[in-house]
């Protein structure tokens, strides 16, 4: 039998490098889309649910493209061909979604966009776990956490940086985004796919007959059952997809049917959505398993869905809660700081576009701490174990944004992004890491994707309730927002415990 080769550490940083230009595409949407959004006349209500195209894109591309990928083999392997097309489209998304005329067309370049950048960074995380030993994932998903750190320094600094270093304009008249935000869109996307670009040509992939033999070796020595992972046919029955189909149906009728007759906020729609797609997906798969219509890709990832390892669903617990903090930090973090520390809610106001610059910066500085904390995670996990590892990190992640309501000088919130850093480092490294150690490799790439599912799942509710939450308990403050997420991640910290780590080395 065969094990796989320990690589270097530069052949680590090739294989990860396209990272950095996946996270300018990520860092500059999310430092920026809730300032386009206001820009264009969005209030602060409307927006967790504009950016609700944003996770439930990646609700619906990264399995389909997780899937896909575990059956692909071409000239360039396996994930690079995602990598390549994705990378493509991210660049022209990123061109064109600075210049959209109106709230509408940006909404919508935010689905295209963010389709985009998924078709690309998905497969990258299966890449980690297709090329590194058991040994090594854990350095690569750190890696991987060091260049989102190093692209979203610059990308998040760069409206600021345009301005304040080029001399660019950052306001404009109403309805116009501010030209620094254009350029910065523009530097963003070329930088993307040169980034991927050399990934692509740098790195090599190891065809599928090599990784079945990597796969025995690595079973025989962790003596894991990895079997019944890898079954042939689908094991949950018909019967069960259809009751369960037209109970979830039928709860996301009635509760469609109270949002309305109740006249309550419009954003719960989305949950009710939710429901039903979840109840409707259920229905069709019991249909088809019912006409005998078993061998075909949705029916296998369905039950894939259903049938994910324990480990993976005592992860998305994790996952719910750090996922659902972070998404009210990005949704949150331009109209809090504008609001609460700047005085400012006119979006052409000099102030406000301080602000939002920022912003920018509080985002880039977290990042800058991410990646100084991606190296020291591995080695403390090394000491400690992953599961306590994280629990520390999430804990210091979620302390960083509750503070956001106790400092008052903006330049001091550069502390608060101390711990978010960490935090964010651990959310991008640890879970993944756990989980590529759980599942077989025949399957690394759609269960990858399934457990976006646990990174979509929160941030769908979360632009359902956080806005009625704010309104409703206080006062519509954005700033509450943040307090809210802070607490979120605290209880993600906590809930790492809930792992198995009988079933995980150094877990």
């Amino acid at each position: 039998m065969t094990a796989k080769p320990h690589l270097g550490f530069w052949q680590i940083w090739n294989m990860c490098f396209g990272f950095m230009g996946i996270q300018f595409g990520f860092a500059l949407q999310n430092a920026n889309v809730s300032r386009i959004f206001q820009t264009l006349g969005a209030s602060f209500d409307d927006i967790p649910m504009l950016w609700v195209a944003a996770p439930l894109t990646g609700l619906i591309v990264q399995p389909i493209i997780g899937y896909m990928s575990d059956r692909t083999w071409t000239r360039l392997g396996r994930r690079r061909p995602y990598f390549l097309w994705g990378a493509i489209l991210a660049t022209l998304s990123l061109f064109f979604m600075p210049n959209s005329p109106a709230l509408w067309v940006a909404a919508g370049m935010l689905w295209v966009m963010d389709a985009s950048i998924n078709v690309t960074m998905e497969p990258f995380r299966a890449f980690v776990g297709d090329n590194l030993s058991e040994s090594q994932r854990t350095t690569g998903f750190a890696m991987q956490s060091f260049f989102i750190g190093v692209g979203s320094v610059i990308a998040s600094a760069l409206p600021y940086v345009m301005t304040n270093w080029f001399d660019v304009s950052n306001t404009a008249p109403a309805g116009m985004i501010p030209q620094s935000v254009k350029l910065s869109f523009y530097f963003g996307g070329a930088v993307l796919f040169l980034a991927v670009l050399w990934t692509i040509l740098r790195s090599r992939e190891y065809a599928p007959e090599q990784l079945e033999a990597f796969a025995a070796t690595e079973a025989k020595a962790k003596a894991t059952a990895t079997a019944p992972l890898d079954r042939v046919a689908p094991e949950r029955p018909a019967s069960a997809y259809r009751r369960d189909g037209v109970v979830w149906l039928v709860i996301g009728g009635a509760f469609t049917w109270f949002v309305f007759n109740q006249g309550l906020d419009k954003q719960l729609y989305i949950l009710a959505g939710g429901i039903t797609v979840f109840g409707l997906l259920q229905l069709i798969s019991g249909v088809m398993k019912t006409a005998g219509k078993t061998e075909n890709g949705f029916i296998e990832v369905i039950d894939d869905i259903f049938l994910m390892p324990r480990v993976m669903k005592q992860l998305a617990v994790v996952q719910f809660f750090s996922w659902f903090a972070l998404f009210a930090m990005w949704t949150s973090t331009t109209p809090a700081i504008t609001a609460f520390h700047y005085g400012a809610t006119d979006v052409t106001s000099a102030a406000y576009n301080e602000g939002a610059d920022w912003v920018g910066i509080l985002f880039a500085a977290y990042n800058v701490f991410a990646a100084l904390a991606a190296f020291a995670i591995p080695k403390l996990a090394s000491i400690i174990g992953r599961r306590q590892t994280h629990l520390i990190n999430l804990c210091l992640g979620g302390l960083g944004l509750v503070s956001f309501f106790f400092i008052s000088d903006p330049k001091m919130l550069i502390v608060s992004m101390v711990g978010v850093g960490v935090a964010w480092a651990s959310i991008l490294s640890v879970p993944y890491s756990l989980l590529s150690s759980a599942v077989p490799f025949t399957k690394m790439g759609v269960y990858m994707g399934i457990f976006n599912f646990f990174i979509v799942i929160p941030q769908l509710l979360a632009a359902s309730v956080l806005g009625l939450l704010v309104r409703t308990f206080f006062d519509g403050e954005p700033i509450f927002a943040l307090v809210i997420g802070g607490v979120s991640m605290v209880v993600a910290g906590f809930t790492t415990l809930l792992v198995d780590k009988g079933e995980i080395q150094n877990a």
